[in-house]
């Protein structure tokens, strides 16, 4: 059985957990806390992610594969919501790529400051507005693509959407307002009604 390193309070962790359970795939998750720095451990970097970083997807051969992006398009090969070739495989990683250098450093960033409740010096109140402004602009890159379309990539749902949607459907908690953006709200909706849909700290083996 594969093991997915995680924590629920994480929306990199919750695209796998998403992706698994609309895959249904059994697996065991091993839960970190992450206030306790249990990913920054002696034995956490030599075994599991020198990165000292979740998820980690430990695969039944004993492989440890990080980086959330990479383990959805290590699970979804071969199966309908990762193209088979071409340029909408490509696609698919544009957006994701998208996710990781635009949107999640600026959206996600700005919510871990505040769920962790970040001390706000003049130098971090300074760089939560830029990553505000930031995140703002991927937004209306999102808004834009989004018009008349369902969804990313070829009009259908991909691991493409569920990179973006970890975030983006908990924006509000990173001080964003999605009320300027109609085709993301959307969008967020049709996402959530997808088969087999769980919520970002629901654990899909107890659902």
């Amino acid at each position: 059985m594969i093991r997915l390193h995680d924590s629920l309070s994480s929306g990199n962790g919750y695209k796998v957990r998403l992706l698994l359970a609309q895959l249904g795939v059994t697996f065991e998750r091993i839960e970190y806390d992450l206030e306790k720095g249990e990913t920054r451990t002696p034995g956490f970097f030599e075994k599991v992610n020198s990165n000292g970083r979740i998820p980690v997807l430990e695969t039944e051969g004993g492989e440890f594969l990080p980086e959330s992006n990479a383990i959805l398009f290590y699970l979804a090969d071969g199966t309908p919501l990762l193209p088979d070739g071409g340029l909408e495989r490509a696609r698919v990683l544009q957006w994701m790529f998208f996710e990781q250098y635009s949107h999640e450093p600026n959206i996600a960033v700005a919510r871990s400051w505040i769920m962790h409740r970040v001390e706000m010096t003049d130098e971090h109140r300074a760089a939560l507005e830029q990553k505000r402004a930031l995140g703002y602009d991927a937004l209306a890159v999102m808004e834009r693509h989004l018009e008349g379309r369902g969804f990313f990539v070829g009009e259908r749902y991909s691991i493409a959407d569920i990179a973006l949607y970890a975030y983006t459907h908990v924006a509000d908690e990173g001080g964003f307002d999605l009320g300027a953006f109609p085709e993301i709200r959307a969008w967020l909706e049709r996402v959530a009604a997808q088969p087999e849909y769980i919520s970002i700290t629901q654990d899909p083996r107890r659902s």
